[in-house]
């Protein structure tokens, strides 16, 4: 339950920030060298898919998604919400009992545990959170989470 919880929280936030930043500024960068907007929540919502693919006997993505294949706004909404509910479902299907199971890890080519994967993309996930407040404060604007609350 922790780790469904902590799971969707964190989809929940990148979602709302996929979903209040203005379409116009999707493409924004800091500076040149660094991910665009729409870049960096393509690549949060792509990482989930080395957990979930793996674990479901798929081949994991080759690479972060291309900002090309994603059009418009709405599109990386989109994907950024179904990774979440892809991975919360797995998560689901797992239960306690299947916390332990065993895959192998895209990035280490090595055996692990399931929870300490999902746990794992829960942090990168949480570190391209903050990534995007500074995007959003750069902006001029105030990050979702950081608004009063009603």
């Amino acid at each position: 339950q922790a780790l469904l919880e902590s799971w969707n929280d964190i989809g929940r936030k990148l979602t709302a920030m996929a979903e209040y930043f203005p379409e116009d500024k999707y493409d924004f960068k800091p500076t040149p060298a660094q991910r665009s907007f729409a870049e960096q929540l393509l690549h949060a919502a792509g990482a989930n898919y080395f957990l979930i693919n793996p674990v479901k006997g798929v081949t994991p993505p080759a690479g972060d998604p291309k900002r090309s294949d994603f059009k418009s706004k709405a599109a990386i909404v989109e994907y950024v919400r179904t990774s979440f509910a892809d991975g919360a479902a797995l998560i689901k299907s797992k239960g306690d009992s299947g916390l332990n199971d065993l895959f192998v890890d895209p990035f280490a080519n090595q055996q692990s545990r399931f929870s300490d994967g999902a746990w794992g993309i829960l942090e990168h996930s949480g570190e391209h959170y903050g990534q995007l407040v500074v995007y959003y404060r750069l902006a001029g604007l105030v990050p979702p989470e950081s608004r009063p609350k009603k």
